[in-house]
C-alpha cells in the first residue's frame, strides 16, 4: 500500500467501479467530497445540539409547551426518564455519523492529494456554515 501522497486522477474511490476516467470526472468526485465532508459537519452540529433541536420541535408541535422544574414553576428543566424513542433517534444519529465518517476516512486513506484536499475544503465549509 502507497503510504506517500500522490496525485493522479483517475483513483478509485469506495469501489472499482468509481474510478475517475477523465479532469472532469475526478472534479465530480471532489465536489462529491467537498459535499459529503460538510454534510458530516451539519451532522456534527445537529449531534451536538441534539437536545435543543428536539426542544424546538416540541415547541413548535405544542405552543403550550414550557419546560418546568420540580416544583413546577418553571425555570430549570428537570432531568427526565430514559425513553426508548430518545434513545433510537440518539442511536440513529451516530450511526449516520459513524457511517460517513468512516467514509470519509477511507476517501483520506487513498492518499490522493485532491481527496484529502476536498476533505478538508468541505470541514471547512461545513464548520462555516454550519
Amino acid at each position: 500500500m502507497l503510504m506517500t501522497f500522490f496525485t493522479s486522477t483517475t483513483t478509485a474511490l469506495f469501489s472499482e467501479d468509481w474510478t475517475p476516467q477523465n479532469t472532469s470526472a475526478y472534479a465530480g468526485t471532489c465536489i462529491f467530497l467537498i459535499a459529503l465532508s460538510a454534510i458530516f459537519r451539519a451532522i456534527l452540529a445537529i449531534r451536538m445540539n441534539f437536545d435543543s433541536v428536539q426542544a424546538l420541535l416540541a415547541r413548535r408541535r405544542d405552543p403550550a409547551y414550557v419546560l418546568r422544574s420540580a416544583d413546577g414553576l418553571g425555570g430549570v428543566a428537570v432531568g427526565r426518564p430514559w425513553r426508548a424513542s430518545e434513545a433510537l433517534k440518539w442511536a440513529v444519529l451516530d450511526t449516520v455519523l459513524a457511517g460517513v465518517g468512516y467514509l470519509l476516512m477511507v476517501a483520506v486513506m487513498t492518499m490522493n492529494v485532491g481527496y484529502f484536499m476536498s476533505v478538508l475544503a468541505g470541514a471547512f465549509v461545513g464548520s462555516f456554515v454550519f
